[in-house]
């Protein structure tokens, strides 16, 4: 049987990827339209997102983009933005 949540039960929720790394927290959900559009998700103390982050505060997760809502929202790692020089060396590449 589908078991269905309320928005509200899933603020403060934990997030992960699929890889299980720890992602960061929901703050937020987007709506439109009846719709959920995206996950606002916080970087907290220990979070992956933190680490990649570093001052920025957090970032909106797409809901396609979202695998599952239960005890935690698992996300597809394809939500974990990349700073490790992938699109500096592409600008690099093009000049």
């Amino acid at each position: 049987m589908l078991k269905m949540k309320k928005i509200s039960e899933t603020y403060d929720m934990r997030v992960f990827t699929d890889n299980g790394e720890y992602f960061g927290d929901v703050e937020e959900s987007i709506l439109t339209q009846n719709k959920v559009f995206g996950w606002r998700v916080r970087a907290t103390k220990n979070s992956f997102l933190n680490k990649v982050l570093g001052s920025a505060k957090g970032v909106i997760v797409p809901h396609q983009l979202v695998k599952s809502i239960g005890d935690i929202l698992i996300i597809s790692r394809a939500a974990v933005p990349s700073y490790e020089g992938g699109e500096g060396k592409e600008a690099k590449e093009e000049d």
